[in-house]
Order: structure tokens, then sequence, then C-alpha cells
């Protein structure tokens, strides 16, 4: 579902996806510097794509899907929430698409918003996610917020013609509540 809730931080604003910030996605997608870091992404997305995605998102009670900007109101990226509600835990996706905003800690200001949320909000007791071990920026954003690494997956994904490592990451509530 795409999430109704605003949530605003330091830097960032979540705030529902709507069709304006579709055409937005895919050109960015089509970036490849952007879409290496993204599993999901094969071939670059058409605005029609995008919209069977967005459809797709809307209809979805599993997942919890948010646009990022900043405080301006300037679009920067996309958020979700994918669940598994019957074992109160969560998958976190976050992409900064906006290159020019890129190390200006902006994922981190999500990310503890999206956390945030999961565990007072929704109750969940665990957030985990998968990350490319190459991705040092993403890393250090997850580690900044209390992810903790808790194993790598060997040759687990291609980028640019050849195996990657994957690492997986994890935070539970009781982590974040004492931070």
């Amino acid at each position: 579902m795409i999430s109704e809730s605003i949530l605003e931080g330091e830097r960032v604003r979540l705030r529902p996806v709507n069709e304006d910030d579709l055409p937005r996605f895919v050109e960015w997608l089509a970036d490849p510097e952007v879409s290496r870091w993204l599993a999901a992404v094969g071939e670059p997305p058409t605005l029609d794509d995008e919209h069977e995605w967005y459809e797709e998102q809307r209809a979805n009670p599993d997942g919890v899907l948010w646009s990022i900007e900043t405080l301006a109101g300037k679009l920067v990226g996309n958020t979700d929430l994918r669940l598994a509600p019957h074992a109160d835990r969560a998958e976190l996706g976050i992409a900064i698409q906006d290159k020019t905003r890129w190390s200006q800690g902006l994922g981190t200001d999500a990310v503890r918003l999206i956390v945030e949320y999961a565990f007072s909000e929704l109750g969940l007791h665990r957030i985990e996610l998968q990350v490319d071990e190459e991705n040092e920026r993403a890393i250090r954003c997850y580690e900044k917020c209390g992810f903790v690494r808790e194993g790598l997956l060997r040759d687990h994904r291609r980028i640019d013609d050849r195996y990657s490592n994957t690492i997986q990451m994890a935070i539970l509530a009781h982590e974040w509540k004492a931070r």
C-alpha cells in the first residue's frame, strides 16, 4: 500500500508516492549509476512499467511505500517496508535516486524515520535488509542507524558482468529503543 502517513525528519519528509513522481523515477532508473545498486531493477522501466508498479503497490497490503523529498519539497527517491506481518518483521528498501543529493545524510534521516515508524507505529520486532558489499555509502548509513551485519551472501548478485557479495543486516526493536 502507499502510505498515507507523512513523516518528517531533520532533512527529509516521507510522503505518499503519487503518479506525478513516476516520470522522475523512470528517468533515474535509466541511469546505470543509480540502478546498479538496486537488485530489483533489471532493464530500465518505461513509464507504463512504472504505472503498473504503482498500481501493484497501491493494492499490496504487505508493503508500505513512501516518496522521499527534501524539506523544501524536492523529490529525491523512495523507500518501502515489505512486511512479513505474521513474523513481526519487514525488509527495508531505500534509494536516494537523485545523484546530486548523495552523501548529504538524506538516506540516514529517511532510514531513522522508517525504523522509528516500523517499531513504534507498526509494532514490528525486526527490520532487515540486504546491501551490496561494495555499496560503502549505504552500509555506513545503515550502521549509523543501528543495523548490524548478520551474514554474507557470497556471489549473490551480478553487477557489471561479475558476481558481487551481499551483506545481510538487521536491527531489532530493543536495540533501537536502547539507542
